[in-house]
């Protein structure tokens, strides 16, 4: 068997595929990839036995079919250094030795049978299916993604909520200290349903998501899930359980607006935690006047810093402390000029929104506070 194939798009593919490989897997043929040419397709598939991902790509000059596997690290090394070009790969189908061969050289090594590659998990045909467009849904996860808990005694807290109406999709995502709501009312589904994605795949998605266009199908059962995204599809089993209510709590009643440039905080913010405690990431806001002050200290290093910027505030005088580390992931995740922190009083949670929110779209993050000592 032989084939010809470009070897940067073959790279792309297999860096991809092998984000789902781990380093210790009980079975040692998931170590490798799966390597199967039918006709002028190549289809190479990657597993850790939980979640599978499967890319095809066409090929340019093929001779025979057959399956066979090549551990993901010897392939990718041998592959990194090559500028783009035409490589040949001859495979003997009776020892699974392996040729390449490209411009200016060739190297070789032995695969592995493919009889021993598990088979991946199937979907039922009767399964609830949403079509969403790349865009969105890769917004939805980069989003909700940071989030996301790792937590063993609440496993459906580790992954996103895809909560699913008539109307929307919403994306969800929580650890108890931070939490994201994304609603996306463009995307129409005609039923009412919701499962929990797990971090892994969730990753695995936001990086094939970035670098693809129109859209995706996502069909699902109550256990399994399987996206379809242009040359990939990613199957994977979901977490099971019951999510929380997550709109209860967020809070209703916030009668302090305080609107401030994303940039000029997100600079504070990085300039000031450098004084903070290590161990808690305490970060004092203070808003008076139309002036946030954000300020940090470090008793046992006898370290305090503190900076003023503009914002727009009115009302009586208040200070609230969040964890500096959180604040910078909710800032930084958003992409808007302005955000709006709402509050009601330092014991309740902040909710923050972008000023000005895109079209179709409803975009909340919520940060818990954590106690000021002030005396």
């Amino acid at each position: 068997m032989r084939f010809q194939v470009s070897s940067t798009a073959l790279y792309a593919r297999l860096q991809a595929l092998s984000r789902v490989i781990n380093t210790k897997s009980t079975l040692t043929i998931l170590e490798s990839i799966l390597f199967e040419v039918d006709g002028n397709q190549l289809k190479m598939t990657a597993s850790d036995s939980e979640t599978t991902l499967v890319s095809t790509m066409s090929l340019d000059d093929v001779s025979g079919s057959g399956q066979f596997a090549i551990k993901a690290s010897t392939i990718l090394n041998g592959l990194k250094e090559l500028y783009e070009q035409p490589i040949t790969l001859d495979v003997n189908e009776d020892t699974y030795e392996v040729k390449v061969t490209y411009q200016n050289g060739k190297s070789s090594f032995v695969g592995q049978s493919a009889a021993e590659y598990p088979l991946p998990m199937g979907i039922a045909d009767d399964v609830q299916s949403i079509s969403i467009q790349c865009d969105i849904l890769s917004n939805g996860i980069s989003r909700a993604l940071f989030a996301t808990a790792d937590d063993e005694l609440r496993p459906v807290m580790n992954g996103i909520y895809f909560d699913i109406t008539e109307e929307s999709v919403t994306f969800v995502a929580s650890d108890g200290h931070k939490l994201v709501r994304d609603r996306n009312t463009t995307v129409k589904s005609g039923t009412s349903t919701s499962f929990i994605l797990p971090k892994k795949p969730a990753k695995m998605l936001k990086d094939i998501l970035s670098k693809s266009e129109g859209e995706a199908v996502i069909r699902f059962d109550d256990k399994n899930a399987e996206i379809k995204i242009e040359g990939f599809t990613l199957a994977c089993r979901l977490i099971v359980g019951r999510y929380p209510n997550y709109n209860s709590v967020i809070p209703r009643d916030n009668p302090y607006h305080v609107t401030v440039d994303r940039d000029a905080m997100i600079g504070a913010l990085r300039r000031t935690m450098v004084f903070a405690s290590t161990s808690t990431s305490l970060t004092k806001l203070h808003m008076e006047n139309n002036t946030l002050t954000i300020s940090t200290q470090d008793i046992d290093y006898s370290t305090a810093a503190e900076e003023h910027i503009l914002c727009d505030f009115t009302g009586n005088p208040m200070s609230i402390g969040f964890k500096g580390t959180f604040l910078l992931d909710i800032l930084n995740t958003m992409e808007s000029t302005n955000i709006i922190l709402q509050l009601a009083d330092p014991s309740r949670a902040g909710v923050i929104v972008p000023a000005e929110q895109e079209e179709g779209e409803d975009l909340l993050m919520l940060l818990m506070p954590m106690m000021l000592n002030e005396g």
